[in-house]
């Protein structure tokens, strides 16, 4: 039996599996042979949940969430179902089963492969991601995804990484605003206030933020609509 434990750091992509809430660092059953496990932000955080939902039962893992474009071509909404993943080096990706997925989707979801990489911190700014293409050979970049594949090749079972682009190579979340940032990715609102009272950010810069997030998460309720047979449930 095929019993798939999913990894997702945030709570707004959470939300594009299930409407449960989850409780941050737990294990929820959201299906007969799924489960789900919102971790938090980072390579630490995934490798705990994956290392735990193995040890649950599951016998299959998937990464779900949002990534950035280090690659020009990438933009905003465009899903990334990996070929690979790089951390440091090159991690398998079960291509049987990512290829069911694309099959399942419509024809307007603009569907990339390649490889994504994991990097140990968010990268802010154009520079970064143009050093970090050409380090890794990725399209795109996450924090979480490399983690969830070293357990699953030490386990020997399968792994799957769906990621939908929230910002696009020129356009980066700033600096500043990562300390208005909860661990589970929601904002601390009076933080927020001030960097704008302060100016340290702009309000136009929140609001394409906003936007381009938006559209991610779009096509990842899409993936989870036409194929969440894949994922366990449907």
């Amino acid at each position: 039996m095929n019993n798939i434990g999913i990894v997702t750091a945030m709570r707004i992509e959470g939300r594009c599996i299930t409407n449960r809430y989850l409780p941050l660092g737990e294990i929820i059953n959201i299906g007969d042979n799924t489960s789900i496990c919102l971790c938090g932000i980072g390579e630490d955080s995934a490798r705990k949940a994956a290392e735990e939902l193995q040890a649950r039962g599951a016998n299959s893992l998937i990464s779900f969430g949002v990534a950035g474009a280090i690659s020009p071509k990438l933009r905003a909404g465009d899903l990334v179902l990996p070929e690979s993943i790089y951390n440091e080096c090159p991690l398998p990706v079960s291509l049987a089963w990512r290829n069911r997925i694309q099959k399942n989707l419509p024809s307007h979801i603009r569907v990339i492969g390649g490889t994504l990489a994991t990097s140990k911190k968010i990268l802010t700014s154009m520079t970064e991601k143009q050093e970090f293409e050409k380090i890794t050979g990725a399209c795109a970049v996450d924090l979480e995804s490399g983690a969830v594949a070293e357990v699953a090749k030490n386990s020997d079972i399968p792994f799957l990484a769906i990621r939908a682009i929230s910002d696009p190579i020129e356009f980066s979340p700033p600096l500043a605003l990562l300390s208005s940032i909860n661990p589970d990715g929601s904002a601390k609102i009076i933080k927020i206030i001030a960097l704008l009272l302060k100016q340290s950010i702009t309000l136009n810069t929140l609001l394409r933020l906003a936007k381009e997030v938006r559209s991610a998460r779009t096509t990842l309720s899409t993936v989870v609509l036409h194929a969440g047979i894949e994922l366990g449930i449907k």
